[in-house]
């Protein structure tokens, strides 16, 4: 059984099993390695990809359930070399990390900047409970968050 998904607006073809956790087909045969499968339970946030716009953990995701779905990784986010605008705060404000967690992190934080636009210190830091970080550097991305949003 061919799947056929829709990665960063590209159409791909998978032949894994349909209970293959994205994750795996992401990183395992299209090679975007982003999304990290790290707890394989769906609560650090390290896979987090966008589907449908909506931050969703790859590794609970069986590839099947992704079929006609818009799936974006954290390789989709910018075009043509440009930074998003949550990217680009991150790089500003120095607060990119070790690398584990941090493609999660950037894909839930671009949903909530188109989502929520005038969100507080306190509503990033709930967005971001389902990113764990190893490093504990959330308070430099929150205030990059900040920045980010008040740019417009």
């Amino acid at each position: 059984m061919v799947l056929t998904l829709t990665v960063n607006g590209d159409h791909r073809a998978s032949v894994a099993d349909p209970v293959t956790p994205l994750v795996d087909v992401l990183r395992e045969e299209f090679h975007l390695t982003g999304a990290k499968p790290v707890c394989r339970e769906g609560f650090c946030g390290a896979c987090m990809v966008l589907v449908n716009d909506k931050p969703t953990p790859s590794c609970l995701m069986p590839v099947a359930l992704a079929q006609g779905s818009d799936i974006r990784t954290v390789e989709g986010l910018g075009s043509g070399g440009t930074l998003t605008a949550i990217q680009a705060a991150l790089e500003a404000c120095d607060a990119v990390q070790c690398g584990m967690c941090f493609p999660g992190m950037v894909v839930t934080l671009t949903h909530l900047l188109a989502t929520s636009p005038e969100a507080t210190r306190d509503e990033i830091r709930a967005a971001l409970s389902g990113n764990i970080c190893r490093c504990t550097g959330y308070e430099r991305i929150v205030d990059a968050t900040l920045s980010a949003l008040a740019v417009k």
